[in-house]
């Protein structure tokens, strides 16, 4: 088999791959952006370089998600870890009841964090089986506030592959969409509030997008500090202080390169034949084993372990020497675990499962 030492085909499940071109043109806006003389990192947020920047990020998200008049695009600090408690302190008196499904560590924490401002009732949970797959048929009381789920799990390797159920509560959604983020077509618009941090499909760590519709703020009885407040952020334009520039260009570069390359169809296309590509190949190898029920597998974390743990060491040093980066699995879940994001090109997974199957025949 061809040598890959000298390349590095990054799996990593965040901060994870960026499209080169991005890369390209982000570094030499480190040295000059956009010929003004200044660096990305030194020019004013507030003056007309970044506003186009910001003002261009802004109006690719809306366009890439079809969004409608009622929901608005912030860019915000603090990782979607800070939305676990902006979205209840923003959305859920006191005395209201919120409905969370806990099908990994992400709505674990959120659920955590919602009880701190209202009651949580727990409409489902795949912990029984240490979230290896996802609930079916479970009931929403229609008079919650909210219903919170995370769209993809990306340590442990499930995905709502069917978000249309869904929509029939009647309620409103707010989805955690930090790592299937603009990688499929979805209704967004049925959706009150997404949140997704950018560095797994939408750009570099540093800045967390929100997508929310403003009609379902401004309803809770309690007073939100300045900087937690949505409303504020849409009516300073997502710079109510000073955002992370950087970050958010990079967002802008991603957003970019992504409508180049065809919108959210082209990338769901795309995505399908990578999945397609790796899980073909994970299940016709016995010596590998996917550890997440068939029909709730993540198209963009792909978890397997070997059927025989000492293997797995030997596995993980040819992965190492031939530069397939990041495949480690999650140390809650151990074995092995392939990210698909949106930069991820289908060369680097053909490589990768290349490699499986030459490492398979020599132990069968």
């Amino acid at each position: 088999m061809k040598s890959l030492a000298a390349t590095i085909h990054n799996f990593n499940a965040g901060p994870s791959i960026l499209p080169q071109e991005v890369f390209e043109e982000a570094s030499r806006a480190i040295l000059d952006f956009n010929e003004s003389g200044l660096s990305i990192l030194e020019i004013g947020h507030r003056t007309p370089l970044f506003e186009a920047v910001m003002k261009e990020a802004i109006s690719l998200t809306k366009e890439l998600m079809n969004l409608d008049s009622d929901h608005e695009v912030l860019f915000l600090h603090g990782g979607a870890s800070t939305q676990f408690m902006q979205v209840p302190m923003n959305l859920l008196n006191d005395n209201e009841v919120a409905a969370y499904t806990e099908t990994d560590v992400w709505g674990t924490k959120g659920i955590k964090e919602a009880k701190l401002f209202g009651h949580v009732e727990v409409v489902a949970s795949s912990r029984d089986k240490n979230f290896t797959y996802l609930p079916k048929g479970f009931h929403v009381p229609a008079t919650v506030k909210y219903l919170h789920l995370t769209t993809n799990n990306t340590i442990y390797g499930t995905q709502w592959q069917d978000l249309t159920p869904f929509y029939k509560y009647n309620v409103p959604l707010v989805a955690d969409m930090s790592s299937d983020f603009l990688s499929r077509v979805i209704d967004f618009n049925k959706y009150d509030l997404i949140f997704a941090g950018a560095q797994k499909n939408a750009g570099a760590a540093g800045v967390n997008v929100v997508v929310v519709n403003k009609n379902i703020l401004g309803k809770v009885d309690r007073k939100i500090p300045t900087m937690m407040d949505y409303r504020q952020h849409i009516e300073n334009g997502s710079m109510l202080n000073t955002p992370p520039v950087f970050a958010i260009y990079v967002c802008m570069l991603t957003l970019r390169w992504l409508k180049n390359k065809g919108g959210v169809p082209a990338i769901e296309k795309l995505n399908n034949a990578k999945a397609k590509l790796f899980y073909d190949t994970l299940d016709s190898l016995p010596v590998f084993k996917g550890t997440v029920v068939k029909e709730d597998r993540s198209k963009m974390n792909g978890v397997f372990v070997m059927q025989d743990p000492a293997l797995e060491k030997e596995f993980m040093e040819i992965c190492k020497k031939e530069g397939m980066y990041g495949v480690k699995g999650h140390r809650s879940v151990g074995g092995f675990r392939v990210s698909m994001y949106n930069a991820l090109p289908i060369e680097s997974l053909e490589l990768l499962t290349d490699l499986m199957k030459d490492f398979a025949n020599k132990k069968g």
